[in-house]
């Protein structure tokens, strides 16, 4: 089964490496399948080794998007300096290798299903703020880490677009454990400060 996620995704990276696309141009593109479509394209890069740079702009992107979701907005914003991000056309080539790997595994494991629970009212708003908060982790400066909230915000913004209720809950368990294991690393912060650097 070909999920309409890997055949944007991979449609959005082909035209970029034609030719760059802001941010803003994307999600007027994709309308409200924009929000998720876009969170994972800027998530993407935090799989695999990135160049620097590009981590704050991209999670901050990721991050207004996120809380708009959590609001109910259907209609996607982005501050100028975010709107105006492009992919660079090597950047671009990268992901296009590693995202194919990716969806490869999501199209074995993400089907619509459990409608009582993906199309209810309040899911929309839910997601938006579990995919805020894994941002919010995602960001913290602590190294090897970003994979972790990585994984949680793509099973997410997956889930949201193919409708795939079970996949949701999957990714609200993500998000506990997220929150479990960096709550435990900040409390062996807070007891030995004498390591942090």
């Amino acid at each position: 089964m070909n999920l309409r996620f890997s055949q944007d995704i991979e449609t959005l990276l082909h035209r970029l490496l034609v030719h760059p696309l802001t941010l803003r141009e994307i999600l007027s593109e994709t309308a409200e399948r924009g929000f998720c479509l876009t969170i994972s394209l800027l998530v993407l890069p935090f799989l695999f080794p990135m160049p620097p740079g590009f981590s704050s702009i991209l999670g901050a992107g990721c991050l207004l998007l996120a809380l708009q979701m959590a609001l109910g907005r259907k209609t996607p914003w982005l501050p100028k300096r975010v709107a105006r991000f492009q992919f660079p056309r090597q950047f671009s080539e990268i992901l296009l290798k590693n995202v194919q790997k990716v969806t490869k595994l999501l199209e074995k494991i993400c089907r619509p299903r459990l409608f009582t629970i993906a199309k209810h009212p309040l899911i929309w708003r839910g997601n938006g703020l579990c995919i805020a908060w894994l941002t919010v982790l995602l960001m913290l400066p602590i190294p090897f880490t970003n994979p972790v909230p990585t994984v949680g915000i793509l099973v997410l913004a997956v889930a949201t677009l193919e409708a795939d209720g079970l996949l949701m809950c999957l990714g609200y368990l993500i998000t506990v454990i997220n929150t479990l294991f960096f709550g435990f690393m900040g409390y062996l912060a807070w007891q030995t400060p004498q390591f942090l650097p």
